[in-house]
């Protein structure tokens, strides 16, 4: 009795139980009920965390019993050749680990890829011996790299960081548990060997392992690729920004996922070719939860709100949850592409996640459409969508493309094998213009040298 009065802070005269009056179940000033709830205060007292069990960078500074771990391209042979080649029409397995565990980060980089090569290998990962990915994306999309041109982002989960000239370092920091077993392959159904004029991928897949069994409430990592091309007008009113149509039942929208089961969504990368031109953003996103019919719990104000823009963004911007990091003209013709992460707003569902958005007011638009959506959830998950053919996933190329491929890779190849700094330096800054894009610019800069 002394230790409760002691947890509790109550006084001596809280519990003078020489007392000798009982009325009603009294023991001296306190009644049972009170005892009780007294009893219940000690025990939240007794059980409650300590500050320092809430804060942020906890994992940082106590025992958590993992162990880190690292799967990488390390030259076995104790060599510098820390790379690996996948050939064309060839799956090299990035990962494979028994037991329970939990992927941290994933780096991949090369050197002078193709341009392609980015929507040419498919990134595939596979939780607890399930015969069918819980991540199918191709490898550019999945680290949020619109069209396969290259923004530099650093975002909370995902981030593009440059290197020399075609060399950049593509990092995805989402946590991917599993219970007993984790696979990760990278295909690559490219004609030509995966990394361009220097044919060889990079690559750290971090992660710990643990004794003991995941929690039970611990969900599965998955990330889904989408893309409908072209999507389909619909009204009176193609192409047109503002119109009186009116979208009752949402069942038009472009899907970027339909998930089965009990989780959260955590991400989208939306990526749009405006070919109709003008501004294209007035669809709203949609978003139907465990099965609800219209209207749907989550309804939007236009595309732009997504990402957290101003009215029809015409400059490129990211940030830490939201970015429209690609766009490719100012009058808002041709590619689009916006990411947003719900961090702090994960959008949860218990059976059942619709997540859609217009393409245009009331689905007016004919553009194309491709998307990644990333979510956590139980297992199993619903049948993706069958990954489109190669031809079929190819990005965006304008009839510049070619020309200015093929002056670009023999630039490359030239200051390669004579490695003048003077040469190296130029492809370097050429390098920054090919993989964002301007393929014109390319061809303009390397016609007058």
């Amino acid at each position: 009795m002394r230790v409760i009065r002691h947890a509790a802070g109550l006084h001596e005269s809280a519990f003078d139980t020489k007392a000798t009056k009982n009325t009603g179940g009294a023991i001296g000033p306190l009644s049972i009920p009170a005892l009780v709830n007294l009893v219940y205060l000690v025990v939240d007292r007794a059980m409650a965390h300590h500050p320092l069990d809430t804060h942020p960078l906890r994992s940082l500074c106590t025992l958590t019993g993992a162990r880190s771990r690292r799967a990488s391209s390390w030259d076995r042979r104790g060599g510098n050749h820390d790379f690996i080649t996948v050939g064309a029409g060839e799956t090299a397995v990035l990962l494979e680990h028994d037991g329970p565990g939990c992927i941290t980060h994933i780096y991949c980089g090369m050197v002078f890829p193709e341009l392609t090569d980015y929507r040419d290998a498919i990134l595939r990962c596979y939780w607890d011996g399930e015969a069918t990915p819980s991540v199918e994306v191709p490898l550019g999309d999945f680290f949020a790299l619109p069209h396969a041109r290259i923004r530099l982002v650093r975002s909370a989960l995902t981030a593009v960081n440059p290197g020399f000239g075609g060399s950049h370092g593509l990092n995805a920091y989402f946590p991917m548990p599993f219970a007993h077993h984790a696979r990760i392959t990278l295909e690559h159904r490219g004609e030509r060997t995966l990394g361009g004029v220097f044919p060889a991928l990079w690559y750290h897949i971090e992660y710990e392992s643990y004794d003991d069994a995941l929690p039970p409430d611990a969900l599965r990592f998955h990330a889904q690729w989408r893309q409908e091309k072209p999507t389909v007008a619909i009204g009176p009113h193609p192409n047109v920004q503002l119109h009186d149509g009116v979208n009752l039942d949402g069942a038009e929208n472009y899907v970027a996922l339909e998930a089965a089961g009990a989780g959260q969504m955590v991400g989208l990368l939306l990526q749009i070719n405006n070919v109709a031109g003008g501004w294209y953003g007035e669809g709203d996103d949609m978003v139907f939860i465990d099965g609800e019919a219209w209207p749907p719990s989550i309804h939007g104000t236009g595309t732009e709100e997504i990402f957290g823009g101003g009215a029809c963004p015409s400059q490129e911007y990211a940030g830490p949850y939201s970015g429209f990091h690609l766009i490719e003209s100012p009058d808002y013709a041709g590619l689009v592409g916006a990411y947003r992460w719900f961090v702090g707003d994960p959008i949860r569902f218990t059976r059942s996640l619709r997540w859609t958005v217009e393409h245009g007011h009331a689905n007016n638009f004919a553009n194309e459409y491709a998307s990644v959506a990333y979510w956590y959830q139980c297992e199993p998950h619903a049948p993706f969508p069958t990954l489109p053919e190669r031809d079929a996933l190819r990005p965006p190329l304008p009839a510049s493309y070619d020309e200015a491929r093929g002056a670009y890779l023999s630039a490359v190849m030239e200051a390669l094998r004579t490695a003048p700094a003077q040469a190296l330096q130029r492809v370097g800054a050429v390098s920054e213009l090919f993989y964002a894009g301007r393929f014109e610019e390319v061809r303009q800069r390397l016609r007058g040298t």
